[in-house]
């Protein structure tokens, strides 16, 4: 199986057998890196195979942190406490949110994989089904989506949590390394980069124009990932541009249920529901208070798809504001996680939007395929 396969290759690697992406063994005399089990973690930049698309992984030392905000900060809400000690490995992240010109690759699998089924090439069946993938179908109101633009260097927006869930899936698959979604512990603790105000800058709002897009000085739009400066570890727009999903399920008690704390991956707060969803940052249309480093916003689908004419709703786009707000960023754990826990972050994990992917599938307007490196020649074919 695929997941087996690419899992068991990046345990060779990390046993030094292989060259791993972002690891070196001598320190660097420049440049930031994070120093782990003898080795060196560094930035490294990654191409999609098949597309001249790139894009950057940024390596986070591990260490301990409070996720949440204290009862005094100015502009707290209730679901973003209590504060929870939280303990993360060092882990990798995307320097920037996903762009239309990384997530459109992901895109023109849909129209692959329709013929590769119509020629019987590489077909999903019992066999090889936990391996496989779906992809978006083509957006049905294009004009909602690209209102603001679609810039490749813009962020991608729309999207459902699970679709970036398959996108990560596909990534994983093509490179032969383990991305993900984050969890609310990652993504806090890599925006607040060892801050404990209200912002990684600090408490004043007034300083947030030089790293967010936000309402005070937005241009009708997102901007494009990267034009602000990054936080102290070197990562773009966490606060503002759009809000970004997590794989976590929202809750309006915050971390009421996992108070104790514990390590990033055992207070991830799981859920079956298909909504609501943890999303974080803030968007190009929030206000300063809304892109705190706390701050947290659960999904409404219903409200979110509310404009969908589809019967089920689509399983992977929304349709309606604030979506045009929420896109997503990757991470890669420094050790690849396995079997059941890894699930949790690529598989639909509720059975109403099994049903709507199942129907989709069952009439023709949903495709899968399997996540191979091979797809890069196909990518290439049809730029």
């Amino acid at each position: 199986m695929l997941i087996l396969s690419f899992l068991a290759a990046l345990l060779i690697c990390a046993a030094g057998f292989c060259e791993e992406p972002g690891v070196v063994t001598e320190k660097p005399s420049t440049g930031r890196f994070v120093e782990w089990e003898g080795k060196y973690l560094v930035p490294y930049s990654v191409t999609i195979p098949g597309t001249e698309v790139t894009f950057e992984m940024v390596p986070v030392p591990g260490g301990k942190f409070l996720m949440g905000s204290p009862k005094d900060e100015a502009d707290r809400s209730e679901d973003e406490g209590p504060q929870v000690e939280v303990e993360v490995d060092p882990f990798w992240i995307a320097r920037t949110e996903v762009t239309w010109a990384e997530y459109k690759a992901f895109m023109r699998l849909y129209r692959i994989f329709k013929d590769m089924h119509a020629s019987e090439i590489r077909i999903v069946d019992d066999s090889n089904r936990a391996d496989a993938i779906t992809v978006p179908t083509p957006l049905y109101e294009p004009d909602h989506t690209f209102k603001h633009g679609e810039d490749p260097r813009q962020p991608a927006v729309t999207m459902t949590q699970y679709s970036a869930k398959q996108y990560t899936k596909w990534l994983s698959g093509m490179l032969g390394q383990q991305f993900r979604l984050p969890t609310e512990a990652d993504w806090e603790y890599a925006c607040r980069a060892g801050s404990k105000s209200a912002y990684h800058f600090g408490d004043d709002p007034q300083l947030l124009s030089e790293y967010a897009c936000y309402d005070e000085n937005a241009k009708d739009g997102p901007a494009l990932v990267g034009s602000f400066k990054p936080n102290p570890w070197g990562l773009h727009d966490m606060h503002g541009n759009v809000w970004e999903w997590v794989i976590d399920g929202y809750t309006e008690d915050g971390y009421e249920n996992i108070k104790g704390g514990g390590k990033s991956l055992a207070v991830v707060q799981w859920s079956e529901k298909v909504y609501p969803r943890t999303v974080r940052g803030g968007g190009w249309q929030d206000s300063a208070d809304r892109l705190r480093s706390a701050a947290r916003m659960g999904s409404e689908d219903e409200d979110w798809k509310s404009e969908d004419p589809n019967v089920p709703l689509s399983p992977w786009w929304y349709t309606t504001d604030p979506t045009r707000e929420i896109g997503f960023r990757i991470v890669r754990s420094v050790r690849p996680l396995k079997g059941d826990l890894l699930k949790k972050f690529w598989e639909i994990d509720n059975e109403d939007l099994q049903f709507e992917v199942d129907v989709r599938l069952n009439e023709g307007r949903g495709v899968m395929g399997l996540p191979v490196p091979d797809l890069a020649d196909e990518l290439r074919k049809r730029k």
